[in-house]
C-alpha cells in the first residue's frame, strides 16, 4: 500500500452526523488515515433529509481540492452536477454506504443491503414460524441502500414464505414518524405478527409504536444498531437486527481512496459485510465492534 506524507487530505461527505453509525464510519476512516499518512476530513448534514446541505458540503469538499473525496449520497441524482465538477478537477471519488447513480465514483464501498435485508426476512420468518401478516417501515424512498433494504426483504418473503402476507411498506426516516407508522399498521391489522424497520430510526420507531399500540405479540427485527435497538434487544421488545460493519466501511473507503490516488484499478463494489445479532451474541467481540450506541 502506498503511503501519504501526512500533508494530503481525503475528504468524506457522509449522509448524516446525528447517527452513531456515521461516527463509527468516521473512526474507521481516521484509523486508515493515521495508518497510511493521510489527513481525514469527515462531514455530514444535520440529518438524512438535508439534501441541499449535503450538496453544499460536497461543493466545499471540492473547493478545498483534497486528494480524494468519499461520498455517501442522500440523493444521487441531485449530486450529479457537482460530481461532474469533481471529475473535471481530476479528484477521484469513492462512493460509500450507498451506491451513487453516476459514472463518476471509481468504486462503491457498501454493505450488500439487498442480501442483508434478505437475511432479516429469513430470521423474521423463522421467529414467527413461517406464517402470518408482517409490516415494514422503510426509512426513505430515494437512497439506493434504503430501496435495497426494503426490496430485499419483500423479494425474499415473496420467493420463500408463501404463508406470510407482507403489507404495503410505510416510509418514515425519523423515530417519531416510524412509531406512528408502526402503531397505525398494528391498529389497522390486528393479525400482524411481525415487523421490520430498515435503519436505526425506523427500527427504534417500530419498537416504540408496537409498544404504544399495546401489542406485545409482534416480533420486531431491525437494521443497524444504536442504543434504542440494543436496549430493546436486551429487554426482549426487539428480537434481533442486522448490523453493518461501519468501522470497516470507513477504513475500506479510505484504503480505496489511497489506491485511487495512486492510479490503481478498483473493483466496482467493495463489500464491507454485515452480521445478524440478537440477545445471544450481541456481546461477542466480533459483533460488538460493529454495534454503536
Amino acid at each position: 500500500m502506498p503511503r501519504g506524507d501526512g500533508t494530503k487530505t481525503i475528504y468524506l461527505v457522509s449522509q448524516g452526523f446525528q447517527h452513531r453509525y456515521w461516527q463509527a464510519v468516521k473512526e474507521g476512516a481516521e484509523q486508515a488515515g493515521e495508518e497510511f499518512g493521510y489527513k481525514i476530513a469527515f462531514v455530514g448534514p444535520d440529518d438524512e433529509t438535508k439534501v441541499t446541505q449535503q450538496l453544499d458540503q460536497l461543493k466545499t469538499a471540492l473547493d478545498s481540492r483534497p486528494a480524494a473525496i468519499g461520498f455517501a449520497a442522500l440523493d444521487s441524482g441531485a449530486a450529479e452536477p457537482v460530481l461532474q465538477e469533481i471529475a473535471a478537477a481530476k479528484i477521484p471519488v469513492i462512493a460509500f454506504d450507498s451506491a451513487v447513480d453516476s459514472d463518476v465514483p471509481v468504486t462503491t464501498v457498501q454493505t450488500d443491503n439487498y442480501a442483508a435485508a434478505q437475511a432479516a426476512a429469513e430470521h423474521l420468518t423463522e421467529l414467527i414460524g413461517g406464517k402470518g401478516t408482517v409490516g415494514l417501515v422503510c426509512h426513505d424512498q430515494t437512497s439506493q441502500s434504503a430501496k435495497d433494504r426494503c426490496r430485499g426483504f419483500q423479494d425474499w418473503m415473496k420467493d420463500n414464505a408463501p404463508e406470510i402476507k407482507v403489507l404495503q411498506q410505510q416510509y418514515a426516516g425519523e423515530v417519531g414518524l416510524a412509531a406512528n407508522a408502526a402503531k397505525s399498521i398494528v391498529q389497522a391489522n390486528p393479525d400482524v405478527v411481525g415487523m421490520y424497520g430498515t435503519n436505526e430510526a425506523a427500527a427504534g420507531g417500530v419498537v416504540q409504536g408496537v409498544k404504544e399500540a399495546g401489542n406485545a405479540d409482534v416480533t420486531v427485527v431491525g437494521f443497524d444498531s444504536g442504543k434504542t435497538q440494543l436496549d430493546a434487544i436486551r429487554d426482549g421488545s426487539e428480537a434481533g437486527a442486522i448490523t453493518q460493519a461501519p468501522v470497516k466501511m470507513g477504513y475500506e473507503t479510505v484504503i480505496a481512496a489511497i489506491k485511487a490516488i495512486d492510479g490503481q484499478t478498483l473493483p466496482e463494489v467493495i463489500d464491507s459485510g454485515f452480521e445478524w445479532y440478537d440477545a445471544t451474541n450481541l456481546d461477542d467481540p466480533a459483533i460488538a465492534a460493529n454495534l454503536y450506541e
